[in-house]
């Protein structure tokens, strides 16, 4: 153990490296005080370069939506029919369909390379149907390095390109790269997709841009889309077992229809039947009537199931209702001039000092 000299050295010696740290600092305070004038020169400069930044700069003009979304019944209801139906062959959905988009999934689903391509081959307007993309290149300024690269240069695209098929594997793959690198611009520095509140179910949707225009167009063209195809999937398969059992009502109740015209022509064809002959009228007769009531009841019930799916269609559907819509003229961010001087102003000291204090410890170190 220490006895109290040691103890009372080690305090002196904290004394001193705290005499010493005071000191230091009161000399470089001194030595800053000395280049007040250095200081106050360079950040007038930056502050003369924040106003002239704050002009130079555009403003971000940013286009909002947002939408309630509210998922549809699980089980559409279906008790007793569910089992009539699996014995057909037709699952009516009653563990609930369209699963893959529960909860948050379809805040991703806003950032697929999919949904985004789509927009991006959306018109900007209903006059020059130039494609949002090339508007995108066109802002971004994109074809000015591209100037170099002959295939680059000459690469173009239209709304048709969506789906087009291409040939060559070289063109394909450039084309393909490039519309990479834009998705990938897009989601990082342009789209923003979330839930202000986790209790709600409101979604809002920011896209950011240079252009007022390239920024409300796609914001609605990218909702639409996304839009329709949760829906779309959501209810696919319930849409499926309704086409299904209506083209199997249709198939029985025309089967239907055809045995009561036999039942109607057979006995028109014998209007003055031979009375010990009527195996040729009462035998067709019976069949057709026995095969039109055996069809009348299958049809009942599967016109009950095909009524009951359409209800589980209904139920699924999801609700989506727009709160929100981007309108002219959008919300303008901008660095106003003040704020520029400030900021601009705030940086220079601070690097000013930084500069100094460094090329001050460097004459220390060397002398």
């Amino acid at each position: 153990m220490k006895n109290d000299l040691d103890k009372l050295n080690d305090r002196k010696d904290d004394e001193i490296s705290l005499k010493e740290l005071i000191l230091k600092i009161k000399e470089w305070w001194l030595y800053l005080w000395s280049k007040k004038w250095t200081i106050v020169i360079v950040c007038i400069l930056g502050g003369a370069l924040g106003l002239a930044y704050s002009f130079m700069k555009k403003p971000i003009y940013t286009a909002t939506t947002t939408f309630v979304l509210e998922s549809g019944e699980k089980g559409g209801g279906l008790g007793a029919y569910a089992g009539v139906a699996s014995m057909m062959g037709i699952d009516l959905g009653g563990s609930g369909g369209g699963g893959i988009f529960q909860g948050d999934n379809i805040l991703e689903l806003y950032k697929s390379r999919t949904m985004i391509e789509k927009t991006l081959f959306s018109p900007v307007d209903s006059v020059t149907k130039q494609p949002l993309i090339e508007k995108y290149i066109e802002m971004n300024k994109l074809r000015e390095g591209w100037e170099k690269k002959p295939e680059l240069k000459s690469l173009h695209f239209s709304m048709v390109d969506l789906n087009k098929k291409i040939a060559d594997p070289k063109v394909k793959r450039l084309r393909d790269s490039v519309i990479s690198e834009i998705i990938g611009g897009i989601v990082k520095g342009n789209l923003s997709v979330a839930k202000p509140d986790k209790k709600l179910s409101i979604i809002k949707v920011d896209i950011r841009s240079g252009d007022e225009v390239f920024a409300k167009r796609f914001n609605e063209e990218l909702v639409k889309n996304v839009n329709d195809f949760y829906v779309q999937t959501k209810t696919k398969k319930f849409l499926d077992n309704v086409q299904i059992l209506q083209h199997k009502t249709d198939s029985v109740r025309a089967v239907m229809n055809g045995a009561i015209y036999s039942a109607v022509a057979v006995a028109d064809a014998t209007p003055n039947s031979n009375p010990t002959r009527q195996v040729q009228r009462a035998v067709p007769i019976q069949r057709a009537q026995f095969s039109a009531e055996t069809n009348r009841a299958v049809l009942g019930e599967m016109v009950k199931n095909l009524e009951m799916s359409k209800m589980a269609l209904m139920k699924e559907a999801p609700l989506i209702q727009v709160v929100d819509e981007p309108i002219f003229p959008l919300q303008k961010e901008r660095l106003g001039k003040f704020k520029g001087i400030i900021i601009g102003g705030t940086l220079a000291m601070f690097i000013s000092i930084i500069i100094l204090l460094v090329r001050y410890f460097f004459k220390q170190i060397l002398n």
